[in-house]
Protein backbone atom coordinates (compact mmCIF):
# COMPACT_ATOMS: atom_id res chain seq x y z
CA UNK A 1 0.00 0.00 0.00
CA UNK A 2 1.34 3.43 -0.91
CA UNK A 3 1.23 6.26 1.62
CA UNK A 4 2.21 9.86 0.95
CA UNK A 5 3.65 12.01 3.75
CA UNK A 6 3.72 15.77 3.12
CA UNK A 7 6.00 17.74 5.44
CA UNK A 8 5.80 21.54 5.65
CA UNK A 9 7.26 24.17 7.95
CA UNK A 10 4.82 25.32 10.60
CA UNK A 11 3.14 28.69 10.19
CA UNK A 12 5.37 31.37 11.64
CA UNK A 13 8.62 29.50 10.95
CA UNK A 14 10.90 31.43 8.60
CA UNK A 15 11.26 29.73 5.20
CA UNK A 16 14.41 31.17 3.55
CA UNK A 17 14.20 28.73 0.65
CA UNK A 18 10.61 29.78 -0.01
CA UNK A 19 11.65 33.46 0.13
CA UNK A 20 14.43 32.81 -2.40
CA UNK A 21 12.08 30.98 -4.77
CA UNK A 22 9.47 33.73 -4.42
CA UNK A 23 12.08 36.38 -5.24
CA UNK A 24 13.36 34.38 -8.22
CA UNK A 25 9.83 34.01 -9.59
CA UNK A 26 9.36 37.77 -9.35
CA UNK A 27 12.70 38.40 -11.12
CA UNK A 28 11.66 36.00 -13.89
CA UNK A 29 8.52 38.05 -14.46
CA UNK A 30 5.96 35.88 -12.70
CA UNK A 31 3.84 38.52 -11.01
CA UNK A 32 1.02 37.99 -8.57
CA UNK A 33 2.83 35.36 -6.50
CA UNK A 34 2.28 35.77 -2.79
CA UNK A 35 4.06 33.83 -0.09
CA UNK A 36 6.01 30.76 -1.23
CA UNK A 37 6.55 27.86 1.19
CA UNK A 38 8.82 24.92 0.41
CA UNK A 39 8.13 21.45 1.77
CA UNK A 40 8.77 17.86 0.82
CA UNK A 41 6.74 14.83 -0.16
CA UNK A 42 7.77 11.31 0.85
CA UNK A 43 6.05 8.31 -0.71
CA UNK A 44 6.25 5.04 1.18
CA UNK A 45 5.37 1.60 -0.16
CA UNK A 46 4.27 -0.37 2.90
CA UNK A 47 3.56 -4.08 3.32
CA UNK A 48 0.10 -3.40 4.67
CA UNK A 49 -3.39 -4.20 3.42
CA UNK A 50 -5.42 -2.17 5.91
CA UNK A 51 -5.49 1.55 5.02
CA UNK A 52 -5.94 2.63 8.67
CA UNK A 53 -2.94 0.53 9.76
CA UNK A 54 -0.84 1.87 6.87
CA UNK A 55 -1.67 5.44 7.81
CA UNK A 56 -0.94 4.77 11.48
CA UNK A 57 2.44 3.28 10.56
CA UNK A 58 3.26 6.27 8.31
CA UNK A 59 2.23 8.68 11.11
CA UNK A 60 4.64 6.91 13.47
CA UNK A 61 7.43 7.13 10.87
CA UNK A 62 6.77 10.83 10.36
CA UNK A 63 6.79 11.55 14.10
CA UNK A 64 9.93 9.46 14.63
CA UNK A 65 12.07 10.46 11.65
CA UNK A 66 10.50 12.15 8.64
CA UNK A 67 9.41 15.42 10.28
CA UNK A 68 11.05 17.68 12.86
CA UNK A 69 7.98 18.28 15.02
CA UNK A 70 9.48 21.38 16.60
CA UNK A 71 9.33 23.32 13.33
CA UNK A 72 7.37 21.11 10.90
CA UNK A 73 3.86 19.73 10.48
CA UNK A 74 2.98 16.67 8.43
CA UNK A 75 -0.03 15.12 6.74
CA UNK A 76 -0.32 11.48 5.73
CA UNK A 77 -2.65 10.07 3.08
CA UNK A 78 -3.14 6.59 1.68
CA UNK A 79 -2.89 6.88 -2.12
CA UNK A 80 -3.02 3.26 -3.31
Amino acid sequence: MKVRVTVMLKDGVLDPQGKAVGHALHVLGFGGVGEVRIGRVIELELDETDPAAAREKADAMARGLLANLVIEDFVTEVVA
